[in-house]
């Protein structure tokens, strides 16, 4: 039977915060074969494809109030597939579009990055300065058939995010 940790970011969101790098913390804590136990205001959709990502299978529950538990368990390992994102990245164009979303506070990198995006011709790519990274973000992208590279700077400040346009 897994062993769940639980993590309430209910007063976080309540509050106006961001919680996903509370959410990534306590599962860097997990025990192999641990499952963490979310409490959250909003069922929270875009959590559950970063999850499934690490290796993690979701159930979610309603438990009164608009408020959600959700059960992330250890997935079973599935048969080996590529990642919409696992494509060689040596011929992606130079960007035909550079936004710095810096300043913005979410949801707004988001929405500028998805409005840039469906202006794109195919093939093209977009790249993106934010402060966090967008987990959010992927699985809007993905549903729309976009592939992404990102990773953060050298000294931790900035997420440099690269989109492309479904060919």
């Amino acid at each position: 039977m897994t062993q769940y940790i639980d993590v309430d970011v209910r007063p976080i969101l309540r509050a106006g915060g961001e919680p996903f790098s509370v959410i990534m913390a306590a599962l860097e804590r997990l025990e192999p074969g641990q499952g963490l136990r979310l409490y959250a205001t909003f069922k929270p959709f875009p959590l559950f494809a970063v999850m499934a990502d690490k290796g993690f299978a979701h159930s979610a529950s309603e438990i009164g109030g608009g408020e959600w538990e959700v059960l992330f368990s250890p997935a079973e390992p599935a048969p080996a597939m590529a990642s919409p994102n696992s494509q060689p990245t040596d011929d992606w164009p130079e960007p035909a579009v550079r936004l710095d979303n810096r300043d913005l506070d979410p949801p707004e990198p988001m929405v500028r990055i998805l409005g840039a995006a469906e202006q794109l011709a195919p093939g093209q790519t977009l790249s993106a300065l934010l402060r966090r990274e967008p987990a959010f973000l992927f699985p809007h992208l993905e549903k729309r058939g976009y592939r992404w590279l990102g990773g953060f700077t050298p000294d931790g400040s900035t997420y440099e995010l690269t989109v492309r346009a479904p060919s």
